[in-house]
């Protein structure tokens, strides 16, 4: 069985849309795109993000991550370690049924009812299933609770809104911590696995405050 992780970059306040730059995806009238680049010049970073993509992977991407992945990578070459990952993998894309990729082995999932396929997808597999940005489908994933791990790097930076990870109505859930790193400019790598969502109270026993987990 395939692995499916979900690696995204996120705002203090949950925000994921348009990290790299202004105009990335201004959908629903977003303006503070670009909010990632000024944290991201360390080594930290870099060797984070080299180490999602450089491990042997295939990816599973939304439409609009797809398309900003097709106009940007390949315009790199293969000396970036990112864009020789990014441009040689296997790729799915969640698309409508008749889309042209149009870049290198990609297959369409039809998004008019993806996750059965991804589903199929992870059984039939073997290694790892990425997903890279791709927030309308990430939440898809969440709420079916197909998702096996997260790696997050959240930055010191709030936008006040926008396409969070985490959207209001998203089923609850726990994690457990992996693992963590804080970058030199003061970003938070997070690897967590989801787990069942618990509740518990304070509470007073013989005049001391004790926890009760549910």
């Amino acid at each position: 069985m395939m692995r499916l992780t979900v690696n995204t970059f996120l705002t203090l306040d949950g925000v994921m849309q348009a990290p790299g730059a202004a105009d990335e995806d201004p959908s629903d009238g977003f303006t503070a795109g670009g909010w990632q680049v000024p944290y991201t010049a360390d080594a930290d970073f870099g060797e984070i993000v080299t180490s999602w993509l450089e491990t042997p992977h295939t990816a599973l991407l939304g439409r609009t991550t797809f398309e900003m992945f097709r106009a940007f990578w390949p315009q790199v070459d293969d000396s970036d370690p990112v864009a020789r990952a990014i441009n040689h993998t296997r790729r799915y894309v969640v698309a409508h049924a008749g889309y042209e990729p149009d870049w290198g082995e990609t297959t369409v999932i039809d998004s008019a009812d993806p996750l059965p396929a991804i589903a199929r997808l992870k059984a039939e597999g073997e290694g790892e299933l990425k997903v890279s940005g791709s927030a309308q489908l990430a939440a898809a994933l969440h709420e079916a609770g197909m998702i096996d791990e997260y790696h997050l790097i959240v930055f010191p930076v709030v936008v006040g809104g926008g396409k969070r990870l985490f959207a209001d109505g998203s089923p609850p859930r726990g994690f457990a911590v992996r693992s963590t790193r804080t970058t030199a400019s003061g970003a938070v790598h997070l690897v967590l696995a989801p787990e069942p969502f618990r509740t518990g109270e304070y509470a007073v026993e013989d005049g001391q405050e004790v926890t009760r987990l549910e």
